[in-house]
């Protein structure tokens, strides 16, 4: 066996060996209750990381929060959290997060994002689809270092801004295009 092969090789099995192990994890603590209590402290991990994240939510209409969201791939790969869509400090829903993809692509890694709904036509349009597909309805900005050094809660202008937070794994890249968010029943 060359040495590349053994290399992919060991890329598959510990993206196949963290997936199952994460969603197997997952699976099993998806309760509303969970839910919960892992969407505030996933916005309290992210306002401590990002005082920007911090700053907008104050105007935001609704915050929509996936606190781990489990991403693995080998040439074709996927995505898949679970979140709750938070007005103020209540839970008013629960949406899962599925994307799929394919290319050159090798690792697993989990990550969590939050949504900041910063108009009501943006929050009507989630609730009256019971989803959104990324890229298509109300404009989302995805808020990474360059954004966030030009943006204020006096500056926003964008329906939506997504900040992505507490990644951790083998994988390189990440992006909310082409996610669909689908309402689900908790």
């Amino acid at each position: 066996m060359t040495q590349s092969m053994r290399f992919f090789l060991s890329i598959f099995l510990a993206t196949a060996s963290l997936a199952s192990a994460s969603l197997l994890n997952y699976a099993g603590a998806a309760t509303a209750e969970d839910l919960n209590a892992d969407s505030k402290q996933a916005l309290q991990t992210l306002y401590k990381a990002s005082p920007v994240a911090k700053s907008i939510s104050q105007n935001a209409k609704a915050i929509l929060v996936f606190p781990k969201i489990i991403k693995a791939g080998l040439v074709f790969g996927g995505s898949y959290g679970e979140g709750a869509l938070m007005k103020g400090s209540q839970v008013e829903n629960y949406y899962n997060s599925v994307t799929g993809s394919w290319g050159l692509q090798a690792g697993a890694q989990s990550y969590g994002y939050a949504v900041f709904l910063m108009t009501d036509k943006a929050v009507d349009y989630l609730r009256k689809t019971k989803g959104w597909e990324v890229g298509v309805g109300p404009t989302v900005v995805v808020v990474d270092e360059g954004v966030a050094k030009n943006l204020s809660s006096t500056t926003v202008k964008h329906d939506a801004y997504a900040f992505i937070f507490d990644q951790q794994g083998l994988m390189a890249g990440i992006s909310i295009e082409g996610t669909k968010i689908s309402l689900i029943k908790r």
